[in-house]
């Protein structure tokens, strides 16, 4: 792996890159508030957001705040969220941080990574983008097409969300951090799929605007 100084140019020259290709640092989820975007995170686990963008229209006109979803059984919410996978989990999930939310939050989100931590179902991910798109802290946000596409260009060694997170937060200045996220999740979606990455001859995709400088870890 690079040292510390050429890691962080290397970081800096693909922000530079793909920043101004996807430029729009928010989420793909559909909500109407912090509450729903929660909700919606927490099912998008192993899930596209085009998968959960089918069932949180239902969902969000039964239970639009934690008021309302902690009122809820969790049957009536696995028989809307049912398409979604692990769906009794998340519902299970979904109950459980709301009641935690209208009992002791007064439905409202904890604005920070420690508070939103302690809600069933929210690990670091959620966390991040809630913090980053409901009260725009920094938030270096690792799902599973961040995560590919970081190890493939070699930015970390390990395929463990907790140490790319901490390795972009060592590289990157923290006013970059969301918008490189997003920008490494479109990538990811887009051009640097998991099986049929655009630089691999015959994936039928866009030449990669990364492929002279990426070293193309794993492939």
């Amino acid at each position: 792996m690079r040292g510390q100084d050429d890691s962080k140019s290397f970081l800096a020259l693909i922000y530079e890159i793909l920043v101004p290709i996807w430029p729009d640092a928010i989420p793909l989820l559909v909500y109407g508030n912090c509450f729903q975007l929660l909700c919606a995170v927490v099912l998008s686990a192993q899930c596209t957001d085009d998968q959960v963008n089918r069932v949180t229209p239902e969902l969000f006109a039964r239970w639009p705040d934690a008021f309302s979803m902690a009122k809820a059984s969790t049957s009536d919410i696995e028989a809307v969220i049912h398409s979604v996978g692990f769906y009794r989990t998340k519902a299970r999930h979904l109950t459980e941080a709301a009641k935690i939310l209208a009992t002791r939050h007064s439905g409202e989100l904890p604005a920070s990574m420690d508070g939103l931590l302690e809600l069933p179902g929210v690990g670091r991910k959620t966390a991040n983008l809630v913090l980053s798109a409901c009260f725009g802290e920094p938030g270096i946000i690792v799902d599973t097409h961040v995560l590919r596409v970081a190890f493939r260009l070699g930015l970390c060694d390990k395929k463990k969300p907790e140490a790319i997170e901490a390795r972009i937060a060592a590289l990157a200045p923290r006013e970059r951090w969301t918008s490189l996220s997003h920008a490494l999740n479109r990538h990811g979606k887009n051009v640097c799929k998991a099986r049929k990455p655009a630089c691999i001859e015959g994936s039928g995709f866009q030449p990669c605007p990364l492929e002279t400088i990426c070293p193309r870890k794993g492939l």
